[in-house]
């Protein structure tokens, strides 16, 4: 994907996550099935992660190659990163505690979308700022897959939200 294509998922799959949690009853956005995140924890959760990423993209880019430095390798594909994230999954892998979101009413859901979708514009807008090359060339750490180029770090970020919608949408039909 280029970087136009990127920004348009980006903003295509979150908006997707945010119209299905909009969608959602008092009832369904607080329910969490057996020990899992309810539809409104893993909202937060996506806000938890896309955040951290808007910071490191606000960097300019000599700061980011010198804190993280660069990739000795092109890019993995979309599918590779998406096969590797799963990979881990399977393994045992889950967020890390900064990611673990707290318990959240359903009076939040409204202001929570709001910061999702401000997150996703700011993004889209902070990705323009860089080149194709920058995105290959330049690294940053992800918790559980290691140091990604940021082309791979978005990648991760448009099927993350996809993979946590389909999580709500399982657990909502168990709970039925």
């Amino acid at each position: 994907m280029n970087k136009t294509e990127i920004i348009q998922n980006l903003e295509d799959k979150h908006q997707a996550f945010i119209s299905y949690i909009d969608g959602l009853s008092q009832d369904e956005f607080e329910y969490a099935f057996q020990d899992k995140w309810s539809a409104g924890q893993q909202l937060e959760h996506i806000i938890k992660s896309v955040k951290p990423l808007n910071q490191g993209f606000m960097l300019p880019n000599f700061m980011l190659k010198m804190i993280f430095g660069t990739t000795n390798r092109p890019s993995r594909t979309y599918d590779e990163v998406f096969t590797k994230y799963h990979q881990k999954l399977e393994a045992g892998g889950r967020a890390t505690s900064r990611f673990i979101p707290k318990e959240v009413p359903f009076t939040a859901k409204k202001k929570l979308i709001l910061t999702l979708e401000r997150q996703i514009k700011k993004l889209g807008k902070q990705v323009n700022a860089f080149s194709e090359n920058d995105l290959d060339y330049l690294i940053a750490p992800h918790p559980l897959l290691g140091k990604l180029t940021l082309r791979e770090l978005l990648y991760f970020t448009i099927f993350h939200v996809e993979h946590h919608q389909l999580l709500i949408e399982k657990y909502l039909k168990e709970k039925n």
